[in-house]
């Protein structure tokens, strides 16, 4: 019966029969659409389609239970997580597992022997020096494999002049050291032992078998109630979380929330040490200060390095792109001397000005890039601090000169960031999203260091986050390609400071897997690697004349 009125209602509304058949052709190829969607499972497709961007849309701020929280950071897209292991296997062949049992045992900076290979009564200026190394251990007995971490560097105190030597590992006790012969007079040298080849292997070690030797703790703010949580890059515990995840990225924060407050109300951090340690008591003798940076060439004197009026090569500007070598370069009387390319000088103002007029600077990364704005604020007087409010010395900072058309601005990047004083977070973003917010020009320049607060983490996280930023480098030379970007190394920095967090050999690993990613970039480098070994600075944060030197490069590849 119901039927029946159904169709004489449809029919009342359609008189006409054309319409009606109209209505019967409509109804016929709904009916076969539905059939077909079905057969393909396509219904199945949709609705996960949409419940996938319902879920990205809210999950800047999600709260998790611990049985959902991953024991570090979410996994990546398959590309990247390849790339990441790939790194990973060559690391672990280049620094295998060393089996420690006793001092006695590892590389002994008194008993290796170091030799001058064919030694002459004086040297060319321009020459090599080669000193074949032969590793021993404290009872005298010579080694069969390398691994040691070694720091190589010649001097002439008078001149101040220094340059980083090269080393090579031929992975069966002994090594290869290479000096340029950059200048002329009396030249010293030195070879340091920094750590014995166990001592390497029990830090590698060490690194990667957690994330939990700092302490993030975060500030929430609630009107006027501030309350502070643990946070991390992981964290152990049954509380609920508050998870800060960049989905295409795969970076992860987390945060135990506090009762009654949002996970948006997060504003600031701060860390401190956790005194959790990986390696043995038997392997923290390696790095007592007596065992770190022993000189392995004590008994050597000075070589005489005359002109012997040697042509020099004619060697083009420098610029973007230039592939650097190592050493890089040399310091003379405390200026910074290119090996590579020729350099411009820019001591004056105006100089510095000219080069500088109508561009855009952004800084991103640690406090030894945030040095160049407080340097370029000495330095040059049209640069004017403009306040970008908020406090603290990891704000924002940005230098102006609204004559010329100049902007600097220096962003710290983001997690992990170690210090003990109160940082914002409100601000916070990855280098990979600030890279991505530059539209781009001829006139823009993107400095880009990272390193030094990576170093108490597993190096897997470092990898992640340097192919991230390789990434967004590609993006915006695909929107962008007359942009001028620039990769400051991260620098050595003082010898005995606790080694299993912030030794200088995590530093070294990471500087080759910079060089590893960046490779095929048209970028430019500026090695503050070599530049502080050459120094001889062993500061996280470098004096003034070096961050001179290392801005005078960077005008050198934007002008």
């Amino acid at each position: 019966m119901m039927e029946k009125i159904f169709i004489y209602r449809i029919l009342t509304l359609f008189p006409n029969a054309t319409a009606r058949k109209l209505l019967l052709m409509l109804i016929f190829i709904l009916i076969f659409w539905v059939i077909y969607l079905a057969s393909k499972d396509h219904t199945k497709f949709l609705f996960s389609l949409e419940n996938h961007i319902t879920l990205n849309q809210g999950n800047i701020f999600k709260k998790l239970s611990r049985s959902e929280a991953p024991l570090c950071p979410a996994v990546s897209p398959k590309k990247t997580e390849l790339r990441i292991k790939e790194i990973m296997e060559k690391l672990d062949q280049q620094i295998p597992p060393r089996r420690f049992t006793h001092v006695n045992t590892t590389t002994s900076a008194t008993h290796s022997t170091a030799t001058i290979l064919n030694p002459r009564d004086s040297y060319c200026r321009g020459d090599q020096l080669d000193i074949l190394l032969e590793v021993r251990d404290h009872l005298g007995r010579r080694k069969q494999y390398g691994g040691d971490f070694l720091r190589a560097r010649i001097s002439s105190p008078t001149l101040m002049a220094g340059a980083s030597g090269k080393v090579t590992d031929f992975n069966n006790g002994t090594y290869l050291i290479s000096f340029s012969l950059f200048w002329e007079g009396q030249v010293s040298l030195s070879l340091l032992l920094i750590h014995p080849s166990e001592g390497a292997s029990a830090l590698w070690r060490a690194r990667n078998q957690g994330c939990d030797r700092v302490i993030f703790i975060g500030l929430f703010a609630n009107r006027t109630s501030n309350v502070f949580t643990e946070c991390g890059l992981t964290l152990n515990t049954n509380a609920e979380l508050c998870q800060y995840l960049d989905d295409r990225d795969q970076e992860a924060f987390y945060c135990v929330r506090p009762q009654h407050m949002p996970c948006e109300a997060l504003t600031h951090m701060t860390t401190r040490t956790r005194n959790i340690s990986y390696l043995s008591k038997e392997e923290w003798s390696l790095f007592h200060r007596s065992n770190m940076g022993v000189e392995m060439m004590k008994n050597f004197t000075p070589i005489e390095v005359v002109p012997c009026d040697k042509s020099e090569n004619i060697k083009k500007n420098c610029q973007i792109g230039m592939r650097t070598p190592f050493p890089s370069g040399y310091t003379l009387k405390k200026m910074w001397i290119t090996a590579f390319c020729k350099q411009n000088k820019f001591n004056e103002t105006k100089n510095i000005n000219d080069c500088l007029e109508r561009k855009l600077i952004y800084l991103m990364g640690d406090s030894t890039l945030r040095q160049w704005i407080y340097y370029l604020q000495k330095a040059v007087k049209t640069l004017k601090y403009f306040d970008h409010h908020g406090a603290g010395i990891f704000k924002t900072h940005v230098l102006l000169d609204a004559e010329r058309h100049i902007l600097i601005q220096w962003k710290k990047h983001g997690h992990p960031f170690v210090t003990k004083k109160l940082f914002s977070v409100k601000d916070e973003n990855y280098i990979p999203r600030e890279i991505d917010r530059v539209a781009g020009d001829q006139n823009t320049a993107i400095v880009i260091t990272l390193g030094q607060h990576f170093r108490p983490f597993p190096i897997n996280i470092f990898i992640r986050r340097a192919i991230n930023i390789q990434k967004a480098i590609e993006r915006l030379f695909l929107r962008s390609p007359e942009t001028k970007v620039i990769l400051k190394t991260e620098n050595t920095r003082e010898l005995h400071q606790n080694a299993e967090m912030f030794s200088d050999f995590h530093g070294y690993i990471q500087n080759l897997i910079i060089r590893d990613i960046f490779v095929n970039l048209n970028v430019g480098i500026i090695d503050a690697w070599d530049m502080t070994i050459a120094y001889c600075t062993n500061n996280a944060h470098p004096p003034d004349y070096v961050i001179q030197n290392q801005i005078g490069m960077f005008l050198n590849y934007i002008c």
